[in-house]
């Protein structure tokens, strides 16, 4: 039998988030970073899902919720990742 005490339960709190705006024309190398930044987001546990939706003509609109608290850590990582890859004309957080 097992006892309350023994199971652990994950709870994750989650809060609205962030959104980025995506410019919709890029090239094969943006296209790429873009795909593994929004990887990376999931995959470092800040959120469990992306949302697309069209702006207008030029850019998409990419929203997600974030782990609670994580605000600031997610704002740095994307931040780095954009200047890293220098993808500053490709992808910014949208306020």
């Amino acid at each position: 039998m097992i006892s309350t005490a023994s199971v652990l339960f994950k709870f994750i709190v989650m809060e609205k988030g962030m959104k980025l705006k995506v410019r919709k024309e890029l090239d094969g190398r943006q296209q790429s970073n873009i795909i593994k930044l929004k990887g990376s987001l999931i995959s470092k546990g800040y959120t469990e899902i992306i949302h697309i939706l069209d702006q207008d003509d030029e850019f998409h609109i990419n929203s997600f919720d974030i782990v609670s608290g994580s605000g600031n850590d997610v704002r740095e990582f994307i931040t780095a990742f954009i200047a890293r890859e220098q993808l500053e004309d490709s992808i910014s957080i949208f306020k």
